[in-house]
């Protein structure tokens, strides 16, 4: 099975060239940082919330998702209140490796049960537009990833805190052997939110800045309940024991 993206190819002459890009294999990466502490700091973020990194899995971890669940749209569907985007580097391995920018947009409820299962439960999200890496593999340390959650900036980190993009293919290949080495998508993992906190929002917006090629890749999407065209008394609890979704704040 494979999912159909339309992306376009923008280099930093300001070229550009239709990437159409059927997805065979997606992962999402955790704790993908150069420096362990780095992670460590985003795992205490999500521990105030109830839920457990499987620590006694080497770091980097990996996720494998449906590849039905990737999207370039402009909203994500929900069934809690509870559900938050992240930055991410993406890595798009195509006809060569090109870099993006995503979120990979989480129930935190359902992450108390199972990390796979939550980020399963949201779309990721990509912005439609990548940069070929190898034009600009000796300056990528400087480019900057950003979030904001309905208008207040959720997270900023350079690159350089995450895995580089190579290091990342190596991994890959070496820990998940059967995973697709073209027609993939890697969403590099993220770090702690400026205020060290999860954030929860309508609307999501994020963005990587290359500022040796004055550029950008940003995209923003909006969150919908769908329980809230249900009346609350017909809601069904989201986990067997919870109460309903209103209730989940």
């Amino acid at each position: 099975m494979s999912r159909s993206l339309d992306l376009t190819a923008v280099s930093r002459d300001g070229a550009t060239a239709p990437l159409h890009f059927d997805v065979e294999g997606v992962l999402n990466m955790g704790s993908a940082t150069r420096d362990a502490a780095v992670a460590k700091k985003h795992q205490d973020e999500v521990a105030l919330h109830g839920i457990a990194i499987a620590t006694h899995v080497p770091a980097p971890r990996l996720y494998p998702m449906a590849v039905d669940g990737v999207s370039t749209g402009d909203r994500v569907e929900v069934h809690t209140a509870e559900t938050s985007g992240e930055v991410e580097i993406v890595l798009v391995l195509a006809d060569q490796l090109y870099v993006g920018v995503g979120s990979d947009h989480t129930d935190r409820l359902l992450e108390r049960a199972s990390i796979p299962y939550s980020k399963q439960a949201c779309a990721n999200i990509l912005g439609a537009e990548v940069w070929p890496f190898a034009e600009m593999a000796d300056t990528w340390d400087q480019c900057v990833l950003r979030s904001w959650v309905d208008g207040r900036l959720y997270q900023e980190v350079g690159v350089d805190a995450f895995l580089k993009p190579t290091d990342v293919l190596d991994i890959v290949a070496d820990r998940a052997p059967g995973f697709p080495t073209s027609n993939a998508l890697i969403f590099c993992g993220t770090i702690v939110s400026v205020d060290k906190r999860l954030g929860f929002g309508a609307r999501w917006e994020f963005e990587i800045e290359d500022p040796v090629g004055g550029r950008k890749i940003r995209h923003a999407y909006d969150v919908v309940d769908m329980f809230s065209a249900i009346k609350p008394e017909y809601r069904v609890p989201v986990l067997t024991g919870s109460v309903g979704p209103d209730d989940l704040k």
